[in-house]
């Protein structure tokens, strides 16, 4: 790199009869250096004693060599092939020295450090000669920093707690490159010559975004750095000079083309090459194979990538990890930084075949959301998050709010939005599925499934109401979606055929305040100031209309509900990572499932036991009532499912939620930009149709296992 001088502006006009002088000054400041480089051997700094210098120049250049570069993570699907996405603030991955190209280490000290191998990390004959060709030129042309002076001041940079000590490592002074010189000698008895070069070339930046070799063999050549070729290693080491001055991708390609030959008439002093191989490259022009690497689970074209709403689950779950680091900017910081390899439980032909069936069932250009999770019961690891949108910053091109009185954009096609869970929204009206939390909690007191309650079409409840359409003078009032539901339910007939009367009774009979700590124990939060203050300890006792999901879920969190009965009252939190693993290759313990029996393993048998008359795949069909709210997905799926179908009030949202023991498949359909923006009567059977056609494609060829039934004492 050339040593740059402040010291001086160029003469003007007024100042050129002193310019004999003012050549005479420079040179003997720059000869001045290389000869307080020779006779100090310890840098004073900060009015520190000759030995306290000393000292703490070798303790500093201990902690350079020690000095890690910013690395990229990588996140790999569960085959661990599969690239989801990469997290990095600089594109960067290690190397080791015999994994480069010998051209390239070959190139780059042509170009930089001739005589790397000689000296001991300061060249005084290169200081020498570039203060008398300084001189002879009239303006500081050459630099005599040397590879490792260079690795210093970047290892310094990297070092850095503050921007004051990024600019005391880069200033042009005569005590930094001081400073520099002397830690690069004691650099020098601390690590090999292969080992400082090694270092270099995976901190030097090469432009474009390309930090290390690594990167820029990738994002100019789209190839790893063993195997590149002369004239692709004369191109980068040229690089590091200037990158932007050089860039062969933003530029016209003549400056780059020019440096690249230079370096190889560089080669061909320093007996690397023979004339002959640099004269053949001089004739030919620069050809590239950019690359563009995925970022933050931003797609490799820079705008659409297939995993993203699970990429963006995955950071979202690490930025609340104590394990890599204390503050949640801290922990993505470390993800960005911290060249970790995570192995996440992503499936990739899950995953394909949920988006496929999804996409199918609803455009990405609908004002609708659909989407899907599909997780596994007893770890809770996430399988698939697939929505019928694109994961995508680019959203100019969106459609118009859904609200038609707004003028604003909505999320449609491209959002980067967590519609799915995960981040703050605080998701969509649960509708029936809550009345599983009012069951749960049922069970959990002692009541049995055969547990009969008269359930006409509509029902006057104690709870107190502030009035709309199911207040019977300030009573709340439900009633049933239909009258054919009418009867003698109990909570196989009633969870089944989701008789909003039986439920609007045993939640009385329960407690609201029991069914509201039970959807607690499951994992829901209460994200809305409304929700809170109802499930305030003050208030949950009348909230009544809890049971017919007036609250507000997210997705992610409902789906692990009803994994947790699948797997027998296991509950385990929804888990995005299989491995991971750091930069070191140690494996951390951050990936296990964190499980916790939470419900008695009969009650949530006997839940699941309920959840087989809604699919109509119940083993006696004839505690089952009627009907089922979701036969179809029996019939398609073509086994025992286990699940529990919701709408909402005026059909604004439709969900369904079903299991096998292998499986769990969560659905939901709403507009995410304006609630009230009804799905309608006719579509709210999608979630459930879609639902059952990803548990026929998923589990085809397994095993059509069945769930185990619960106690004779619990059934009744």
């Amino acid at each position: 790199m050339q040593l740059q001088s402040q010291l001086f502006e160029p003469p003007s006009e007024q100042q050129r009869p002193a310019e004999g002088v003012y050549r005479l000054l420079r040179a003997g400041i720059l000869v001045g250096l290389s000869v307080a480089i020779l006779v100090f051997p310890v840098v004073v700094m900060g009015g520190l004693s000759a030995k306290a210098g000393a000292s703490a120049i070798d303790q500093l250049s201990v902690e350079l060599a020690e000095t890690n570069p910013p690395l990229t993570s990588y996140v790999y699907a569960a085959d661990g092939e599969t690239l989801i996405s990469l997290f990095y603030d600089e594109f960067r991955r290690h190397v080791d020295l015999d994994e480069i190209a010998p051209v390239m280490q070959q190139a780059l000290i042509a170009a930089e450090d001739a005589r790397f191998y000689e000296h001991n990390g300061v060249d005084y004959r290169g200081i020498l000669r570039a203060a008398v060709a300084n001189q002879a030129g009239g303006e500081v042309e050459q630099g005599a920093s040397t590879l490792t002076m260079q690795y210093v001041r970047g290892a310094l940079q990297h070092n850095s707690e503050s921007i004051e000590d990024v600019i005391a490592a880069t200033e042009q002074t005569a005590d930094r490159k001081l400073r520099e010189a002397r830690l690069s000698m004691a650099l020098e008895d601390q690590l090999t010559k292969d080992e400082i070069l090694e270092r270099y070339l995976n901190q030097a930046y090469f432009g474009h975004n390309a930090y290390g070799i690594f990167a820029a063999a990738y994002i100019y050549f789209s190839k790893h750095p063993s195997e590149l070729e002369l004239d692709e290693a004369a191109l980068l080491a040229g690089l590091v000079q200037a990158p932007s001055d050089y860039d062969p991708v933003s530029s016209d390609q003549i400056a780059a083309e020019q440096r690249r030959n230079w370096v190889l008439d560089r080669m061909v002093e320093t007996e690397f090459i023979s004339a002959a191989d640099a004269s053949e490259v001089h004739s030919t022009g620069i050809e590239l194979n950019v690359s563009n690497p995925p970022n933050s689970c931003i797609g490799i074209t820079g705008e659409i990538s297939e995993h993203g709403f699970f990429c963006d689950y995955l950071r979202l779950w690490w930025r609340t990890q104590e394990a890599f680091g204390d503050t949640p900017q801290e922990r993505e910081t470390n993800l960005r930084q911290g060249g970790y390899t995570v192995i996440a439980t992503l499936d990739p032909d899950m995953h394909q075949i949920a988006a496929d069936h999804i996409n199918d069932q609803v455009s990405p250009n609908s004002k609708h959301a659909l989407g899907g999770v599909l997780m596994e019961p007893g770890t809770g690891r996430i399988k698939s998050l697939a929505l019928n949108r694109n994961y995508s910053l680019d959203q100019s091109n969106n459609g118009a709010h859904s609200n038609p009185s707004s003028s604003q954009i909505g999320n449609y096609p491209n959002t980067v939005n967590a519609l799915l869970g995960g981040g703050n929204a605080s998701g969509y009206q649960g509708g029936s599925t809550f009345k599983v939390f009012v069951m749960l909690a049922a069970l959990d007191n002692g009541y049995t499934l055969d547990h009969a309650i008269n359930s006409p079409h509509r029902v006057t409840t104690g709870y107190i109401t502030a009035g709309g359409r199911a207040s019977c003078g300030g009573r709340w009032c439900p009633q049933n979606a239909n009258e054919s539901m009418a009867g003698n339910r109990d909570m196989w007939s009633g969870y089944g055929m989701s008789v909003n009367t039986y439920f609007a009774q045993l939640i009385q009979q329960v407690g609201a305040d029991e069914a509201v700590l039970m959807a607690e124990r499951m994992g829901l939060e209460w994200r809305t100031e409304t929700d809170r203050l109802y499930a305030s300890p003050e208030r949950r006792r009348g909230w009544g209309p809890f049971t017919l999901g007036v609250s507000d879920v997210q997705p992610i969190e409902m789906t692990n509900v009803f994994n947790t009965l699948a797997g027998e009252g296991q509950y385990c939190e929804p888990l995005p990572v299989l491995r991971v693993i750091d930069p070191n290759g140690q494996e951390l313990d951050v990936a296990s499932p964190r499980c916790k029996q939470e419900l008695d393993v009969d009650v949530a048998r006997a839940a699941v036991d309920a959840g087989l008359c809604t699919t109509e795949t119940h083993p006696d069909d004839s505690v089952c009532g009627e009907w089922g709210t979701a036969g179809d997905v029996g019939r398609t799926v073509e086994r025992q499912v286990s699940g529990k179908t919701g709408t909402t009030d005026s059909f604004q949202a439709a969900w369904f939620f079903g299991s096998t023991p292998q499986l769990t498949v969560g659905t939901f359909m709403a507009d995410p930009d304006y609630m009230f923006n009804t799905v309608g009567r006719n579509r709210t059977m999608i979630p459930r149709e879609t639902a059952a056609m990803i548990f026929r494609d998923v589990l085809e060829g397994e095993p059509k296992l069945e769930f185990t039934r619960p106690s004779s004492s619990i059934r009744g």
